[in-house]
């Protein structure tokens, strides 16, 4: 980092300190105002800061208002924030009036540094690192922009504190710019526009986290789906399907009943081993599983791929529920790879390639990053295998992954209970990161399952699995969609592609006979013969965000013609109907992102 830029917002490591120093600027100003509150945590985010506060005052925009005018006067006070450390016991008395941070402190190693931070009157257990004043932070360039619930630890058994969120940065422009394009995301938000233009719902006695995918939604995702098993289809795959639930004893092999139960939805007494007891799918793995072990296997056999539209249930917390970018039940472009040792590079680079190839003709392969998600050998009881099995799979993944030459970020206790991952992850329009792909190397339950096959050289071999997704949960994948382009999705996926828009009701038989030849030739197409202006009928196809309007009047008719418009580019003039036809088949055939 260049020394003119190490101490601007071009560098994360001071962009993050800046935010974190906003931070306990925000708890002292609570404090100051409402000094019985309670403190939890404060760290720096992605977009700005946040803290969560233990309050009996409820934090509404008013009273919001007045934290951030208190946080200014803080900023202008120039405070100097000054680290120390203490002994433990010392930590405990400087802390006894702030339960959350003496229990922090508790749960801290006991040869652990104790570090604070003070400015002013105000002091925070902190690790830092910090600006080395508060007025280093501009006053009038700081924003609370929220106030949600949020459980202690995220541990829905524990008391729900109230998390402030806020931003600031260096000039007020900055801070302008920022909060515009909050705006904009708020307007592209799944959640708004995919109510809006009829996509999904959602049913308070349905659930949350149970979707409603109305028509134009569930179109979009059988397009998505045919899409992705015609693919890899060409590539190699097999078509699988397997049922939604299992009895506990597949689980209890897979290692999920030990691992996973708690994001299962059980169907009867998990505790009583006197009846049967059955678990909605969380993944299909050990359903695919029973393919390869349908009959014995040789080497020849392999690569065995196996792909399958699967719908899937995990018990998410109500708290992480969102749209549908977040939900309980869910489908998934779901696959696994059963291969011998030899192949594994060949086959994970396939797995990548597929990947890739599906970002890229959606559009979204540049708003995506690569995280190399790794186990954490300090908490093994998380995981399944020995030490020597984790280095070894983690090992080969990382020269694979060195070999394709991806430019990934660690992930240190982010990997699947049987194996490492590589995670292809996204940012929603708020800047919320999750994971759309993984792509995963397993090297333990093959011996799990008994799977085997039969070498070159008539001895038995355990194989290796990937398990991977191609395109990974539709749903989400319809979230990200509707966000990246507003709704107008891509003319290929769209729900309506055409709608034929008659002048008067004597063209209105015309019309008909256009988006009937059009579906013919399998274009989806509407008429809208409403007795209304014609001006009213394409400002509403505009805002359904239908990609192509045929207006035909009594010229058109006469000559055999239509008038496009469409909805990016406007009115493309009069054409025969034959034309069109082959502009909109380059378009849909090309799956062309307009």
């Amino acid at each position: 980092m260049p020394e003119d830029k190490k101490y601007t917002f071009e560098n994360e490591e001071y962009r993050r300190t800046y935010w974190h120093t906003c931070a306990h600027i925000l708890a002292q100003a609570v404090k100051r105002l409402y000094p019985e509150t309670k403190l939890a945590i404060g760290p720096a985010i992605d977009t700005g800061f946040y803290y969560d506060f233990d309050s009996e005052v409820s934090f509404t925009p008013e009273i919001l208002a007045k934290i951030e005018a208190e946080m200014s006067k803080i900023c202008k006070e120039n405070l100097k924030l000054e680290r120390f450390e203490l002994p433990r016991a010392e930590a405990l008395a400087l802390m006894k009036a702030e339960p959350y941070k003496t229990e922090l402190i508790n749960d801290l190693p006991e040869d652990a540094a104790l570090s604070f931070y003070r400015q002013g009157e105000f002091t925070d257990l902190c690790a830092g690192p910090h600006l080395d004043s508060t007025g280093r932070v501009k006053a009038n360039a700081v924003r609370l922009t929220a106030c949600t619930g949020a459980y202690w630890r995220g541990d829905a058994k524990r008391k729900m504190l109230q998390r402030v969120y806020g931003t600031a940065y260096p000039k007020k422009e900055e801070l302008d710019a920022y909060l515009a394009s909050v705006e904009e995301a708020k307007k592209r938000d799944h959640n708004k526009i995919g109510r809006e233009l009829g996509y999904f719902t959602t049913v308070d006695v349905i659930g949350q986290g149970l979707p409603i995918l109305l028509p134009n939604g569930a179109r979009v995702i059988q397009l998505l789906s045919r899409f992705v098993e015609d693919e890899e289809q060409r590539r190699g795959y097999q078509l699988t399907k397997t049922p939604y639930m299992a009895k506990r004893e597949l689980y209890k092999i897979s290692g999920h009943w030990d691992h996973y139960l708690d994001g299962m939805f059980v169907l009867g007494d998990p505790n009583d081993e006197t009846k049967e007891c059955f678990a909605l799918r969380p993944m299909t793995c050990p359903f695919q599983y029973q393919v390869f072990l349908n009959e014995m296997r040789s080497y020849r056999d392999l690569p065995m791929r196996l792909g399958e539209t699967s719908t899937l249930f995990r018990n998410e917390d109500s708290g992480e529920m969102h749209g549908l970018i977040r939900v309980r039940q869910f489908t998934i472009s779901e696959g696994h790879l059963i291969l011998r040792p030899d192949q594994l590079e060949e086959e994970f680079r396939g797995c990548l390639e597929l990947a890739k190839f599906m970002l890229e003709t959606l559009g979204l392969d540049g708003d995506c990053s690569y995280r190399f998600s790794q186990w954490d050998p300090n908490n093994t009881a998380k995981y399944e295998g020995t030490a020597e099995q984790w280095n070894e799979a983690q090992g080969l993944m990382g020269k694979i992954l060195d070999h394709l030459g991806i430019d990934y970020k660690i992930g240190i206790d982010e990997a699947a209970f049987y194996g490492p991952k590589l995670d292809i992850q996204t940012k929603n329009v708020h800047g919320k990161e999750d994971t759309l792909i993984t792509i995963q190397i397993d090297m333990l339950l093959a011996e799990k399952f008994g799977m085997e096959y039969v070498d070159a050289d008539g001895t038995k071999k355990r194989p290796y699995i990937i398990h991977r997704t191609s395109i990974g949960c539709y749903e989400r994948t319809l979230a990200l969609l509707l966000e990246k382009y507003a709704g107008a999705l891509p003319t290929w996926l769209m729900p309506e592609q055409v709608r034929v828009l008659p002048i008067t009701d004597r063209t209105a038989a015309y019309a008909d006979d256009i988006a009937a030849r059009l579906r013919e030739l399998g274009f989806r197409a509407e008429t809208d013969k409403r007795s209304e202006k014609i001006g009213y009928k394409i400002r509403e196809a505009q805002g359904s965000k239908i990609p192509y309007m045929l207006v035909v009047g009594d010229k058109e008719a006469e000559n055999g013609q239509v008038s496009v418009r469409h909805r990016a580019e406007g009115d493309l003039g009069a054409m025969a109907l034959d034309d069109f036809i082959t502009t909109l088949r380059t378009v849909v055939d090309g799956k062309l992102i307009k």
